[in-house]
């Protein structure tokens, strides 16, 4: 990689010798407004922190770069230690693993610099998908990127693509929002904020709170297409389709449990013309 550097005014080079841990920043662009951007360091100055997918229920959706990954970093910062190791002796890879979870990762960031500015690379696992999406990683890789290493992700399996995928709703245009709020009232009020989205939806939901989350979207949704995908590519793999009214009944105490996606349909010109939900059928 080249040294860090920027245009500056006059098509010149200007290189920018920040400190460690400090963000690197960009000179004047053919202007008096200054705009800031973080440079990754060059070569050799400093290790790669890497987000490494790893499978959602199928143990052989697991890419040969993430084993490689895995197997040649000098500590795996995983979400779940006992989880981690078991997919990696799976594979038969020794390797350093730490714990790094909600609670504990902003005091596991400075450590984890640490060995980034020693050289070492950092591979950063969760127990199903990829990190920094609705799961840890989002604390670290921003610091990481602050203190100017290199972050690479490896690819793979993604809840949210897969659920998508096989919900038979519009793919062009989707949102991610993560998780539904917990309590009632703030859940409803989200859905009513992304109920007047035109593009799919895709949202987390707990199997404990999925019956009252598909009652609030059946109140507010109405008759408008949704998808609940639940244990992919797991044994138990499910996926209903239809109104949440037609979803929730067809979900039956027994199948609530998993991880659960919904994709949620977005809505159409005709409905945004009217001013109103669909109508639920008779």
């Amino acid at each position: 990689m080249l040294p860090s550097a920027v245009l500056a005014a006059g098509g010149g080079v200007a290189i920018d010798p920040a400190p460690a841990f400090a963000p690197r920043r960009a000179a004047r662009v053919g202007s008096s407004r200054r705009t800031h951007v973080t440079e990754m360091r060059p070569s050799g100055d400093g290790g790669t922190l890497f987000l490494v997918a790893t499978p959602i229920g199928h143990l052989e959706d697991v890419t040969q770069r993430a084993l490689r990954v895995l197997r040649e970093a000098s500590l795996v910062a995983a979400e779940d230690t006992r989880h981690t190791r078991g997919l990696l002796e799976r594979h038969g890879i020794a390797a350093r693993v730490v714990s790094l979870f909600e609670h504990n990762e902003r005091a596991r960031i400075p450590a984890l610099l640490q060995r980034l500015a020693a050289g070492e690379s950092v591979a950063v696992v969760t127990d199903a998908g990829s990190p920094g999406i609705a799961d840890p990683g989002y604390p670290l890789v921003r610091a990481a990127i602050a203190a100017g290493f290199r972050v690479e992700s490896v690819p793979g399996p993604s809840a949210v693509i897969a659920a998508l995928q096989v919900s038979g709703l519009p793919t062009d245009s989707f949102t991610f929002v993560g998780f539904l709020p917990v309590k009632q009232g703030a859940r409803r009020r989200r859905l009513e904020e992304l109920s007047e989205r035109r593009e799919t939806v895709v949202a987390f939901e707990s199997p404990h709170r999925i019956d009252a989350a598909l009652e609030d979207l059946e109140a507010v949704w109405g008759e408008r297409p949704i998808a609940l995908a639940r244990e992919l590519t797991k044994v138990f793999e499910q996926v209903l389709r239809g109104s949440a009214r037609e979803v929730r009944a067809a979900l039956t105490p027994e199948q609530r449990r998993g991880e659960i996606v919904l994709v949620l349909g977005g809505r159409t010109r005709e409905r945004r013309a009217t001013g109103g939900r669909a109508r639920r059928r008779p």
